[in-house]
């Protein structure tokens, strides 16, 4: 079951161009996804934005499997 990111992942059309956000701060959830793509380790973020918290990383990545999970799927080419 993954953790409920309702309350931790925010849209406001005036910030970030209304991307969904963590907690209403400048970050977005495509943020944390990309740096931790990039190789960055928690830790790393965490030391890197310290308004950021654990539980932001956990919602980012429910929110992005969720996300994922609603997408259709395309037929094969």
């Amino acid at each position: 079951m993954s953790p409920d990111y309702t309350k931790i992942i925010t849209v406001e059309p005036g910030k970030r161009g209304g991307k969904p956000s963590i907690r209403g701060l400048r970050i977005t959830v495509y943020d944390v996804l990309e740096y931790l793509a990039s190789g960055m380790t928690e830790e790393q973020l965490l030391a890197d934005f310290p308004d950021l918290k654990q539980a932001d990383i956990q919602a980012s990545l429910a929110f992005a499997a969720d996300r994922e999970r609603r997408l259709v799927s395309l037929p094969p080419v």
